[in-house]
C-alpha cells in the first residue's frame, strides 16, 4: 500500500494526501514555465503557495483546481489523477477563488447566484434550482464578508474588492474538501483586507479535514492559522544550465518549488532575498508576517 493511503473500517482505501505533484513540468509554446515540481499536501493541512509574480503560481493553481494539466509528471487531486478521471465528477469538492474564475462568470450575474451556483460547480444560473435553505446559506456567507448589500446587483458593476469577496464566498459555499484561494485580498482596501483576513484566519485555524491552499506574493496578507508554505523560485546554477537552450528570447528560467515545509523555517530573510533578488529583512510580529528592503 502506498504511503499516501490509509485503510478505513469498510476496508476501502482513501488517500491521506489532498494534493500530490510528482516531477511536474509545464511547457507553453516551447517555453518551459515550470519544471521539477514536487509537492505533497496532506488532508486537513493549511498551506501558503508563495512566490513573486510570473513564477508559475497560477499555472499550479490551474492544475490543483483540475483546470489545467501538466506537460509531464503526475498530478493527483483528492485521490484522482488528472487525465485518468473525469474532472467534473469531483470538481464540486474543490472550492476556488481566482481572478481567472471571475472572468468566466456572466457579467450580469446576481452576486447571490454567483455564490449559490458553486453547489453545482456551474458558472451562471441557468436551469438549476436551489432551495431556500441553500440561498440562506449563501446569504450568511455574504454577511460574514460584509457584502450582503450586493444581493440584486450585477457582477460587472462590482468593484474589484467586491468581486474578490463574492468569489471567496463562492469558494466556501459547497463546504469543499479542498479550498484554493488565489490572491484572495487583491483589490481590497485596508478595511476590506482586514475583514477578509479575519475570516480566512478562522478557516486556517479550523480543525477539520478540509485542505486549504492560499496563494499570495505578499507576506502581510497571510492569515493566522496557516502553518505550511511552498515557496517558488527560479532554477539556478547547474540545474538552470539544462534549460539554457529551451528558453528563447531571454525569457526567465523555469519556476519550481525551492522550499516546502513550515512557515518559521521557510520565511527567512536569506531565502526571500534570493527569491526576489533584493536584500530583504523578514519580520514576524503579532502573528503577522512582513518584509522590507534593507
Amino acid at each position: 500500500m502506498s504511503r499516501q493511503e490509509t485503510i478505513h473500517k469498510n476496508g476501502q482505501t482513501e488517500p491521506t494526501s489532498a494534493i500530490a505533484l510528482s516531477d511536474v513540468e509545464f511547457r507553453r509554446r516551447g517555453r518551459v514555465i515550470l519544471t521539477d515540481v514536487n509537492l505533497t499536501i496532506r488532508r486537513g493541512e493549511k498551506w501558503v503557495l508563495f512566490g513573486p509574480n510570473g513564477i508559475g503560481k497560477s499555472t499550479l493553481v490551474n492544475m490543483m483546481s483540475t483546470r489545467g494539466f501538466p506537460s509531464e509528471g503526475t498530478v493527483d487531486i483528492l485521490g484522482n489523477r488528472l487525465g485518468k478521471v473525469d474532472v467534473f465528477s469531483y470538481r464540486p469538492l474543490i472550492g476556488l477563488s481566482s481572478a481567472s474564475l471571475a472572468r468566466e462568470l456572466p457579467p450580469g450575474e446576481d452576486p447571490l447566484d454567483a455564490v449559490v451556483t458553486a453547489l453545482t460547480a456551474t458558472l451562471g444560473r441557468w436551469r438549476d434550482s436551489y432551495t431556500p435553505q441553500e440561498y440562506e446559506q449563501a446569504r450568511r456567507l455574504m454577511a460574514e464578508f460584509n457584502i450582503s448589500y450586493l444581493e440584486g446587483k450585477q457582477m460587472y458593476r462590482l468593484s474589484e474588492g467586491e468581486r474578490t469577496r463574492v468569489l471567496i464566498c463562492r469558494a466556501l459555499m459547497a463546504d469543499p474538501q479542498l479550498l484554493i484561494l488565489d490572491e484572495p485580498t487583491t483589490g481590497l482596501d485596508l478595511g476590506g483586507r482586514e475583514i477578509a483576513l479575519r475570516a480566512l484566519a478562522r478557516i486556517g485555524r479550523e480543525d477539520t479535514e478540509r485542505t486549504v491552499v492560499l496563494v499570495t506574493h505578499r507576506l502581510e496578507e497571510i492569515p493566522q492559522g496557516f502553518d505550511h508554505v511552498a515557496m517558488m523560485g527560479r532554477l539556478s546554477g547547474s540545474e538552470a544550465d539544462a534549460y539554457a537552450t529551451n528558453v528563447a528570447g531571454g525569457d526567465p528560467q523555469p519556476g519550481t518549488i525551492v522550499y516546502a515545509g513550515d512557515l518559521e523555517h521557510g520565511f527567512t530573510s536569506e531565502r526571500l532575498s534570493e527569491i526576489f533578488g533584493l536584500e530583504l529583512t523578514v519580520t514576524h510580529e503579532h502573528g503577522r508576517w512582513g518584509a522590507y528592503a534593507r
